[in-house]
Protein backbone atom coordinates (compact mmCIF):
# COMPACT_ATOMS: atom_id res chain seq x y z
CA UNK A 1 0.00 0.00 0.00
CA UNK A 2 2.93 2.32 0.71
CA UNK A 3 3.94 1.79 -2.91
CA UNK A 4 0.32 2.81 -4.27
CA UNK A 5 0.66 5.56 -1.96
CA UNK A 6 4.09 7.17 -3.26
CA UNK A 7 2.63 6.28 -6.99
CA UNK A 8 -0.20 8.39 -6.34
CA UNK A 9 1.82 11.53 -4.71
CA UNK A 10 4.35 11.34 -7.51
CA UNK A 11 1.36 11.42 -10.03
CA UNK A 12 -0.50 14.48 -8.64
CA UNK A 13 2.44 16.46 -8.59
CA UNK A 14 2.92 15.71 -12.56
CA UNK A 15 -0.74 17.18 -12.79
CA UNK A 16 0.22 20.44 -12.00
CA UNK A 17 -0.19 23.28 -15.09
CA UNK A 18 2.67 23.67 -16.63
CA UNK A 19 4.50 26.76 -18.50
CA UNK A 20 7.25 27.80 -20.50
CA UNK A 21 10.16 28.25 -18.67
CA UNK A 22 11.45 25.21 -17.01
CA UNK A 23 14.02 24.02 -14.62
CA UNK A 24 14.91 19.94 -13.71
CA UNK A 25 16.13 18.80 -10.35
CA UNK A 26 17.00 15.49 -9.20
CA UNK A 27 15.49 13.90 -6.14
CA UNK A 28 18.30 13.22 -3.86
CA UNK A 29 19.04 9.90 -2.37
CA UNK A 30 16.38 9.36 0.47
CA UNK A 31 17.52 6.11 3.14
CA UNK A 32 14.56 5.40 5.47
CA UNK A 33 15.88 3.81 8.60
CA UNK A 34 12.43 2.46 10.67
CA UNK A 35 13.00 3.28 14.39
CA UNK A 36 13.13 0.10 16.48
CA UNK A 37 10.49 -0.35 19.14
CA UNK A 38 11.86 0.41 22.63
CA UNK A 39 12.76 -2.25 24.69
CA UNK A 40 12.19 -2.79 28.42
CA UNK A 41 14.70 -1.11 30.57
CA UNK A 42 15.64 -3.35 33.46
CA UNK A 43 15.67 -0.61 35.88
CA UNK A 44 17.05 -3.24 38.70
CA UNK A 45 20.57 -3.32 37.09
CA UNK A 46 23.59 -1.45 38.85
CA UNK A 47 26.81 -0.01 37.65
CA UNK A 48 29.01 -2.16 36.50
CA UNK A 49 32.79 -1.95 36.06
CA UNK A 50 35.02 -2.94 33.04
CA UNK A 51 38.44 -4.19 33.16
CA UNK A 52 38.10 -4.74 37.35
CA UNK A 53 41.48 -5.18 37.85
CA UNK A 54 40.55 -8.21 41.11
CA UNK A 55 37.98 -10.35 38.68
CA UNK A 56 40.90 -12.05 36.59
CA UNK A 57 38.83 -11.38 33.56
CA UNK A 58 40.49 -7.83 32.94
CA UNK A 59 41.59 -6.42 29.76
CA UNK A 60 44.27 -3.77 28.67
CA UNK A 61 43.45 -0.52 29.50
CA UNK A 62 42.04 2.07 32.35
CA UNK A 63 38.73 0.34 34.11
CA UNK A 64 35.66 1.98 32.65
CA UNK A 65 31.94 2.57 34.83
CA UNK A 66 28.80 1.56 33.06
CA UNK A 67 25.62 2.28 33.60
CA UNK A 68 23.33 0.17 32.92
CA UNK A 69 19.99 1.82 33.77
CA UNK A 70 20.34 3.07 30.39
CA UNK A 71 21.05 -0.59 28.80
CA UNK A 72 18.16 -2.45 26.85
CA UNK A 73 17.71 -5.73 28.20
CA UNK A 74 17.81 -8.06 24.64
CA UNK A 75 14.47 -9.69 23.82
CA UNK A 76 13.90 -12.23 21.23
CA UNK A 77 10.42 -10.41 20.92
CA UNK A 78 12.04 -7.54 19.04
CA UNK A 79 12.06 -8.32 15.06
CA UNK A 80 15.13 -7.36 12.67
CA UNK A 81 14.89 -4.27 11.76
CA UNK A 82 13.29 -3.85 7.76
CA UNK A 83 15.33 -3.50 4.76
CA UNK A 84 16.41 -0.20 3.60
CA UNK A 85 14.46 1.64 1.50
CA UNK A 86 15.92 3.86 -1.01
CA UNK A 87 14.37 5.71 -3.87
CA UNK A 88 15.50 5.35 -7.09
CA UNK A 89 17.99 8.43 -8.42
CA UNK A 90 16.62 8.71 -11.76
CA UNK A 91 13.08 10.10 -9.84
CA UNK A 92 12.58 13.09 -11.63
CA UNK A 93 10.59 15.71 -10.83
CA UNK A 94 9.93 18.59 -13.32
CA UNK A 95 8.66 22.04 -12.27
CA UNK A 96 7.16 24.71 -14.91
CA UNK A 97 6.55 27.76 -14.65
CA UNK A 98 5.82 31.46 -16.60
CA UNK A 99 7.59 34.42 -14.96
CA UNK A 100 7.71 37.29 -17.85
CA UNK A 101 10.34 40.14 -16.90
CA UNK A 102 10.33 43.38 -18.72
CA UNK A 103 13.17 45.79 -18.84
CA UNK A 104 11.32 49.46 -18.63
CA UNK A 105 12.26 52.61 -19.69
CA UNK A 106 10.57 56.22 -18.97
CA UNK A 107 11.07 59.33 -20.75
CA UNK A 108 9.21 62.31 -20.78
CA UNK A 109 8.23 64.22 -24.13
CA UNK A 110 11.58 65.76 -24.48
CA UNK A 111 12.99 62.40 -24.05
CA UNK A 112 15.05 62.84 -20.73
CA UNK A 113 15.51 59.93 -19.12
CA UNK A 114 13.10 59.63 -15.36
CA UNK A 115 14.13 58.28 -12.35
CA UNK A 116 12.19 57.53 -9.17
CA UNK A 117 9.03 55.95 -10.55
CA UNK A 118 7.43 53.70 -8.10
CA UNK A 119 5.84 50.75 -8.80
CA UNK A 120 1.91 51.53 -8.32
CA UNK A 121 2.53 53.93 -11.16
CA UNK A 122 3.25 51.17 -13.63
CA UNK A 123 0.83 48.95 -15.11
CA UNK A 124 0.81 46.18 -17.30
CA UNK A 125 -1.66 44.55 -19.68
CA UNK A 126 -0.82 41.36 -21.94
CA UNK A 127 -3.43 41.05 -25.02
CA UNK A 128 -5.16 44.43 -23.30
CA UNK A 129 -5.54 42.46 -20.03
CA UNK A 130 -4.44 44.08 -16.90
CA UNK A 131 -1.43 41.82 -15.17
CA UNK A 132 -0.65 42.00 -11.90
CA UNK A 133 2.56 43.46 -11.07
CA UNK A 134 4.41 40.97 -8.84
CA UNK A 135 8.44 41.83 -9.42
CA UNK A 136 9.52 45.57 -9.18
CA UNK A 137 13.41 47.11 -8.96
CA UNK A 138 14.46 50.42 -9.92
CA UNK A 139 18.28 48.85 -11.68
CA UNK A 140 21.08 50.29 -10.32
CA UNK A 141 22.95 47.21 -10.78
CA UNK A 142 26.13 47.38 -12.97
CA UNK A 143 25.68 45.68 -16.39
CA UNK A 144 27.95 44.18 -19.03
CA UNK A 145 27.91 45.35 -22.38
CA UNK A 146 29.39 43.58 -25.32
CA UNK A 147 30.51 45.58 -27.81
CA UNK A 148 30.14 44.07 -31.48
CA UNK A 149 32.21 45.68 -34.10
CA UNK A 150 31.71 44.89 -37.84
CA UNK A 151 35.63 45.15 -39.07
CA UNK A 152 34.43 44.46 -42.69
CA UNK A 153 35.33 45.93 -45.85
CA UNK A 154 32.73 48.06 -46.18
CA UNK A 155 33.05 49.47 -42.71
CA UNK A 156 36.65 50.60 -43.44
CA UNK A 157 36.45 54.28 -43.84
CA UNK A 158 34.02 54.62 -40.56
CA UNK A 159 37.03 53.00 -38.46
CA UNK A 160 38.47 55.50 -36.72
CA UNK A 161 35.11 57.39 -35.77
CA UNK A 162 34.05 53.81 -34.51
CA UNK A 163 37.23 53.21 -32.27
CA UNK A 164 37.40 57.21 -31.07
CA UNK A 165 33.27 56.87 -30.15
CA UNK A 166 34.00 53.43 -28.38
CA UNK A 167 36.42 54.43 -25.97
CA UNK A 168 34.07 57.00 -25.67
CA UNK A 169 31.00 55.32 -24.91
CA UNK A 170 33.69 52.85 -22.04
CA UNK A 171 34.26 55.82 -20.47
CA UNK A 172 31.19 56.72 -19.71
CA UNK A 173 29.95 53.68 -17.91
CA UNK A 174 30.40 53.36 -13.83
CA UNK A 175 33.67 51.93 -12.34
CA UNK A 176 31.40 48.30 -11.89
CA UNK A 177 30.03 48.26 -15.23
CA UNK A 178 31.75 45.78 -17.42
CA UNK A 179 32.67 45.46 -21.52
CA UNK A 180 33.57 42.88 -23.81
CA UNK A 181 35.37 43.80 -27.10
CA UNK A 182 35.05 41.68 -30.14
CA UNK A 183 35.69 42.20 -33.84
CA UNK A 184 33.92 40.34 -36.67
CA UNK A 185 34.35 39.81 -40.45
CA UNK A 186 34.36 36.71 -42.03
CA UNK A 187 35.32 35.09 -38.55
CA UNK A 188 34.74 36.32 -35.11
CA UNK A 189 37.44 37.78 -32.81
CA UNK A 190 37.56 38.36 -29.09
CA UNK A 191 39.79 41.53 -28.46
CA UNK A 192 38.50 41.51 -25.02
CA UNK A 193 36.93 39.64 -22.48
CA UNK A 194 34.34 41.17 -19.84
CA UNK A 195 36.53 43.53 -17.62
CA UNK A 196 36.42 47.23 -16.15
CA UNK A 197 39.40 48.04 -16.80
CA UNK A 198 39.29 51.23 -19.32
CA UNK A 199 42.93 50.97 -20.15
CA UNK A 200 42.29 47.37 -21.51
CA UNK A 201 39.65 48.06 -23.29
CA UNK A 202 40.99 50.94 -24.80
CA UNK A 203 43.75 49.08 -26.36
CA UNK A 204 40.80 46.18 -27.43
CA UNK A 205 38.81 48.71 -29.15
CA UNK A 206 42.30 50.06 -30.91
CA UNK A 207 43.19 46.71 -32.34
CA UNK A 208 40.48 46.23 -34.46
CA UNK A 209 41.73 45.44 -38.26
CA UNK A 210 39.86 44.81 -41.18
CA UNK A 211 39.10 41.49 -42.54
CA UNK A 212 37.36 40.61 -45.70
CA UNK A 213 33.61 39.32 -45.74
CA UNK A 214 30.82 39.93 -43.56
CA UNK A 215 29.26 37.40 -41.06
CA UNK A 216 27.11 39.38 -39.27
CA UNK A 217 24.08 36.55 -38.52
CA UNK A 218 26.94 34.35 -37.61
CA UNK A 219 28.33 36.90 -35.08
CA UNK A 220 24.92 37.88 -33.44
CA UNK A 221 24.48 33.94 -33.17
CA UNK A 222 28.05 33.11 -31.41
CA UNK A 223 27.62 36.49 -29.53
CA UNK A 224 24.52 34.67 -27.86
CA UNK A 225 24.98 31.18 -27.45
CA UNK A 226 28.60 31.49 -26.54
CA UNK A 227 29.34 34.67 -24.93
CA UNK A 228 25.98 35.59 -23.44
CA UNK A 229 24.95 32.56 -22.00
CA UNK A 230 28.18 33.03 -19.83
CA UNK A 231 27.22 36.31 -18.14
CA UNK A 232 24.97 36.65 -15.42
CA UNK A 233 23.47 39.93 -14.16
CA UNK A 234 21.94 42.40 -16.61
CA UNK A 235 23.52 42.78 -20.10
CA UNK A 236 23.35 44.25 -23.09
CA UNK A 237 24.59 44.33 -26.79
CA UNK A 238 25.84 47.87 -28.75
CA UNK A 239 26.54 46.81 -32.65
CA UNK A 240 28.10 48.45 -35.14
CA UNK A 241 27.40 47.39 -38.03
CA UNK A 242 25.98 48.73 -41.93
CA UNK A 243 23.65 45.37 -41.54
CA UNK A 244 24.76 44.02 -44.18
CA UNK A 245 26.07 40.21 -44.40
CA UNK A 246 27.47 38.45 -46.96
CA UNK A 247 29.14 35.15 -45.61
CA UNK A 248 27.11 33.46 -42.90
CA UNK A 249 27.25 29.61 -43.22
CA UNK A 250 25.16 28.55 -39.76
CA UNK A 251 22.85 30.85 -39.12
CA UNK A 252 20.55 33.44 -41.34
CA UNK A 253 18.16 36.72 -40.40
CA UNK A 254 15.36 34.99 -38.90
CA UNK A 255 17.19 32.30 -36.73
CA UNK A 256 18.79 34.94 -34.81
CA UNK A 257 16.26 36.72 -34.80
CA UNK A 258 14.49 34.16 -32.61
CA UNK A 259 17.53 33.76 -30.70
CA UNK A 260 17.09 37.42 -29.75
CA UNK A 261 13.41 36.77 -28.22
CA UNK A 262 14.64 34.11 -26.10
CA UNK A 263 18.28 35.46 -24.66
CA UNK A 264 17.50 37.96 -22.03
CA UNK A 265 19.81 40.81 -22.81
CA UNK A 266 18.86 44.23 -24.75
CA UNK A 267 20.32 44.97 -28.41
CA UNK A 268 21.46 48.38 -29.65
CA UNK A 269 22.32 48.25 -33.25
CA UNK A 270 24.07 51.46 -33.92
CA UNK A 271 23.46 51.68 -37.44
CA UNK A 272 26.38 53.23 -40.14
CA UNK A 273 24.89 53.54 -43.93
CA UNK A 274 28.24 52.75 -46.22
CA UNK A 275 26.30 52.63 -49.16
CA UNK A 276 27.85 55.81 -50.74
CA UNK A 277 31.35 55.47 -49.36
CA UNK A 278 31.68 51.73 -50.00
CA UNK A 279 29.73 50.99 -53.25
CA UNK A 280 28.54 54.50 -54.98
CA UNK A 281 32.00 55.56 -55.46
CA UNK A 282 32.70 58.07 -53.12
CA UNK A 283 35.46 55.82 -51.03
CA UNK A 284 36.69 58.27 -48.49
CA UNK A 285 40.33 59.30 -47.16
CA UNK A 286 43.56 57.22 -48.01
CA UNK A 287 44.12 54.50 -45.86
CA UNK A 288 47.36 52.64 -45.27
CA UNK A 289 47.89 49.64 -46.81
CA UNK A 290 48.22 47.31 -43.79
CA UNK A 291 44.13 47.89 -43.06
CA UNK A 292 43.99 46.61 -47.46
CA UNK A 293 41.38 43.82 -47.07
CA UNK A 294 41.82 41.00 -49.08
CA UNK A 295 40.33 39.27 -51.53
CA UNK A 296 42.10 36.29 -51.50
CA UNK A 297 42.89 36.62 -55.18
CA UNK A 298 46.21 37.87 -55.61
CA UNK A 299 45.80 39.21 -59.12
CA UNK A 300 42.14 40.98 -57.88
CA UNK A 301 44.19 42.20 -54.95
CA UNK A 302 47.25 43.81 -57.25
CA UNK A 303 44.45 45.10 -59.61
CA UNK A 304 42.84 47.08 -57.40
CA UNK A 305 45.76 48.74 -55.86
CA UNK A 306 47.09 50.06 -59.00
CA UNK A 307 43.40 51.26 -59.74
CA UNK A 308 43.16 52.93 -56.48
CA UNK A 309 46.45 54.30 -55.60
CA UNK A 310 47.28 51.12 -53.47
CA UNK A 311 44.81 52.21 -51.01
CA UNK A 312 41.50 49.53 -51.35
CA UNK A 313 40.18 47.03 -53.24
CA UNK A 314 37.50 47.82 -56.36
CA UNK A 315 34.27 46.12 -55.23
CA UNK A 316 33.18 43.94 -58.20
CA UNK A 317 29.40 43.79 -57.73
CA UNK A 318 29.02 40.66 -55.33
CA UNK A 319 26.92 40.33 -52.27
CA UNK A 320 26.44 43.29 -50.29
CA UNK A 321 26.75 46.12 -52.81
CA UNK A 322 23.15 46.52 -54.34
CA UNK A 323 20.71 49.14 -52.18
CA UNK A 324 18.04 46.56 -51.65
CA UNK A 325 20.75 44.71 -49.22
CA UNK A 326 21.65 47.68 -47.29
CA UNK A 327 17.59 48.43 -46.97
CA UNK A 328 17.30 44.68 -46.12
CA UNK A 329 20.10 45.03 -43.55
CA UNK A 330 18.77 48.21 -41.88
CA UNK A 331 14.99 46.27 -41.55
CA UNK A 332 16.80 43.50 -39.87
CA UNK A 333 19.03 45.63 -37.39
CA UNK A 334 15.52 47.68 -36.62
CA UNK A 335 14.04 43.62 -35.68
CA UNK A 336 16.73 42.84 -33.34
CA UNK A 337 16.29 45.77 -31.57
CA UNK A 338 12.58 45.13 -31.02
CA UNK A 339 12.74 41.53 -30.49
CA UNK A 340 14.86 42.65 -27.67
CA UNK A 341 13.23 45.34 -26.10
CA UNK A 342 16.77 47.58 -27.42
CA UNK A 343 16.72 50.57 -29.67
CA UNK A 344 18.66 51.05 -33.15
CA UNK A 345 20.58 54.32 -33.68
CA UNK A 346 21.38 55.77 -36.94
CA UNK A 347 25.24 56.95 -36.88
CA UNK A 348 25.54 59.22 -40.13
CA UNK A 349 27.94 61.51 -38.51
CA UNK A 350 30.62 61.35 -36.16
CA UNK A 351 28.03 63.82 -33.74
CA UNK A 352 25.41 60.86 -34.26
CA UNK A 353 27.68 58.72 -33.31
CA UNK A 354 28.79 60.00 -30.37
CA UNK A 355 24.94 60.68 -29.65
CA UNK A 356 23.99 57.13 -29.76
CA UNK A 357 26.62 56.28 -27.29
CA UNK A 358 25.50 58.72 -24.84
CA UNK A 359 21.89 57.51 -25.07
CA UNK A 360 22.81 54.09 -24.61
CA UNK A 361 25.19 54.58 -21.56
CA UNK A 362 22.04 56.64 -19.92
CA UNK A 363 19.50 54.09 -20.80
CA UNK A 364 21.25 51.14 -19.08
CA UNK A 365 21.79 53.02 -15.67
CA UNK A 366 18.27 54.57 -15.43
CA UNK A 367 16.19 51.46 -16.53
CA UNK A 368 13.28 49.49 -14.45
CA UNK A 369 12.66 45.61 -14.19
CA UNK A 370 8.93 44.77 -13.42
CA UNK A 371 7.80 41.11 -13.27
CA UNK A 372 4.24 38.96 -13.38
CA UNK A 373 2.59 35.95 -13.87
CA UNK A 374 0.60 35.64 -17.04
CA UNK A 375 -2.93 34.62 -15.62
CA UNK A 376 -3.98 32.30 -18.52
CA UNK A 377 -1.59 29.36 -20.10
CA UNK A 378 0.46 30.05 -22.84
CA UNK A 379 0.50 27.32 -26.08
CA UNK A 380 3.88 26.45 -27.68
CA UNK A 381 4.64 28.86 -30.10
CA UNK A 382 2.02 31.49 -28.60
CA UNK A 383 2.69 35.08 -29.69
CA UNK A 384 1.07 38.02 -26.88
CA UNK A 385 0.91 41.28 -27.06
CA UNK A 386 2.63 43.10 -23.89
CA UNK A 387 2.44 47.01 -23.23
CA UNK A 388 3.53 48.98 -20.00
CA UNK A 389 2.09 52.53 -19.59
CA UNK A 390 3.22 54.69 -16.41
CA UNK A 391 0.56 56.41 -14.93
CA UNK A 392 2.42 59.87 -14.42
CA UNK A 393 1.66 62.93 -16.52
CA UNK A 394 3.80 63.59 -19.70
CA UNK A 395 5.41 60.42 -19.30
CA UNK A 396 6.09 57.23 -21.62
Amino acid sequence: MKTIAVALLCLGLFSLSAFAQSGKKTRPRIVRMPTPAPSPVNTSDRPELINDPNDGNSQNGAPVLIDNTNRKAPSSDVPPPPPLVVEDEDDVIKIETNFVTLPVTVLDRNGRFISGVQQREFKVFENGKEQRVEYFASVEKPFTVVLLLDVSPSTQYKIDEIQRAAISFVNQLRVNDRVMVVSFDQGYKVLSYPTNDRYRLQRAIEEARFGSGTSLYDAVNTTIDRELRRVSGRKAVVLFTDGVDTTSRRSDYYSTLRQVEEVDALMYPIRYDTFSGYVGGNRGPRRSPRRMPSSGNILVDILGSIMTGGNVGVSTGGRGTSREEYERGKAYLSELASYSGGRMFEADTTQNLDSAFRSIAEELRRQYSLGYYPETTGKAGERRQIKVRVMRPNLV
